[in-house]
């Protein structure tokens, strides 16, 4: 009974960070103060890698799989930014809705790196945490 006490109670947490996230990165896309240029082009993308390591974490959280997850997501979108080298016409048009712009991203900016190992590297920690308070078990 305590490993499905454990299991939900990992998931709500995972889901709780989800629901904060989110909102968050979608701020840092529209936000028009102070800093407006690092949280329109950087913050949102430090916040995209927590989404995405988040989302997968919420089907195997597991300390083991929190890296794995970590450096999946942090391999994927580097492809995904590379690819936005490449511009042919299919690629245009799904860039072109807000969709297609808000998960494939429209041009190359090698500064986004950086940022990139930086928002894994906090979902790292910040799922390693949620392992740490809820414990390891994971009977799903």
């Amino acid at each position: 009974m305590k490993k499905i006490f454990l299991f939900f109670e990992k998931r709500y947490l995972i889901l709780v960070s989800i629901c904060v996230v989110t909102p968050l990165g979608f701020w840092c896309k529209f936000y028009d103060g102070p800093g407006k240029l690092w949280f329109n082009n950087y913050g949102g993308g430090v916040l995209y890698e927590i989404f995405w390591c988040l989302v997968f974490f919420l089907i195997r959280p597991t300390k083991k799989n929190a890296t794995r997850i970590a450096v999946a997501v942090l391999a994927v979108t580097c492809i995904l930014e590379t690819l936005q080298l490449w511009q042919p016409a299919f690629l245009q048009q799904i860039r072109a809705t807000f969709a297609g712009k808000a998960l494939l991203g429209t041009t190359f900016v090698w500064w986004d790196f950086p940022h990139y190992i930086l928002g894994c590297l906090l979902a790292w920690l910040w799922m390693t945490w949620i392992v740490k308070l809820v414990g390891n078990t994971n009977p799903g």
